[in-house]
């Protein structure tokens, strides 16, 4: 079995070429692969490691390209099935030289929202080493939460390491309420959680790191909480009550902020594969993030690892 393993909804994008023009007048698109979890199985793949990816599809065009495309970036296949009663899920993405995209969804009813639980007890963990689990999965479906908590659970039982980003949503659940709840439950079932200051807003009612820290360390499990705080970097802090800051790194012009996020989980994870320590896992978390905010698509600033120690050299910094 991979080293790493995550579950989510792949999306087949359509990115608009056209910059800073509405997806009403926009009239050039590119099609590519998105979708957070994936974005973190390819991050982790191009680094060097074995990767599985959890997923449903639906027997169409775009189920068979995700599939292709997912193989082509070396990630493992075998648990994505096909649902032939259901599509792939899909959008309509613009290009915007600041500030977050904006979207048109076509993912409700789709393969991914029916894929059941009966494939978690097939799903051979041998050698799994880290799991990433997301909020966007448990969102679209009561199925697809059912489905999120099994894999969870069975993660917990073998003793496998878990990260969980919120990455919230909103429009994907029934309202907020139920969001808050259920993303602050699943957070506290993960060894290192992974939220925003924006998301602390929403979720426990603060953007301060420290704060926002603390409120998940109240977890069952959760040993280490990271706060993303731009481009100062991140906040970190553990149960046992150590605390610290690594700082980001500057860019000379955000393109697409689309992958960041996503890009900042793959670097922790890599690091901690590689047997790093934990300061370092958050710089190179730091570092795939800023990589990736200077490149158009969902995970084309992703490194490779001579891309990455380029980047360092580049900066001046080196991993421990």
């Amino acid at each position: 079995m991979s080293e790493f393993i995550t579950i989510g909804e792949p999306i087949v994008t359509f990115a608009s070429k056209d910059e800073d023009v509405s997806l009403t007048d926009a009239t050039n698109f590119h099609k590519i692969m998105g979708g957070a979890e994936l974005n973190v199985a390819i991050g982790v793949a191009r680094l060097g490691h074995t990767t599985e990816y959890i997923s449903q599809v639906g027997a169409d065009p775009f189920g068979r390209y995700v599939k292709k495309t997912i193989k082509s970036h070396n990630v493992g296949t075998t648990y994505i099935s096909e649902d032939k009663g259901h599509f792939t899920g899909h959008q309509l993405k613009e290009l915007v030289t600041q500030g977050d995209p904006k979207t048109f969804n076509y993912r409700k009813d789709s393969a991914a929202c029916h894929l059941t639980s009966d494939i978690i007890k097939n799903i051979d963990l041998n050698g799994v080493k880290i799991a990433h689990m997301s909020g966007i999965f448990p969102a679209i479906s009561d199925i697809s939460e059912a489905t999120f908590r099994e894999l969870f659970e069975r993660l917990i039982q073998n003793n496998i390491l878990t990260t969980f980003d919120p990455n919230l949503r909103p429009t994907l659940w029934s309202s907020e309420e139920k969001m808050i709840k259920t993303i602050n439950e699943l957070a506290g079932m993960a060894e290192i959680v992974l939220p925003g200051m924006a998301e602390g807003k929403i979720l426990m009612g603060s953007d301060d790191p420290e704060k926002i820290a603390d409120f998940y360390l109240q977890g069952n499990r959760t040993k280490v909480v990271v706060v993303k705080i731009g481009p100062a970097g991140a906040y970190v802090k553990t149960a046992d009550g150590q605390s610290y800051t690594v700082d980001g790194f500057k860019v000379q012009q955000v393109v697409d902020t689309v992958g960041a996020g996503d890009g900042f989980a793959l670097g922790v994870i890599t690091a901690l594969l590689e047997g790093k320590t934990f300061k370092s896992a958050v710089l190179r978390g730091n570092a795939v993030g800023a990589l990736q905010v200077q490149t158009v698509g969902d995970n084309d600033g992703y490194p490779t690892p001579t891309e990455l120690k380029e980047f360092y050299l580049k900066e001046g910094v080196a991993e421990e």
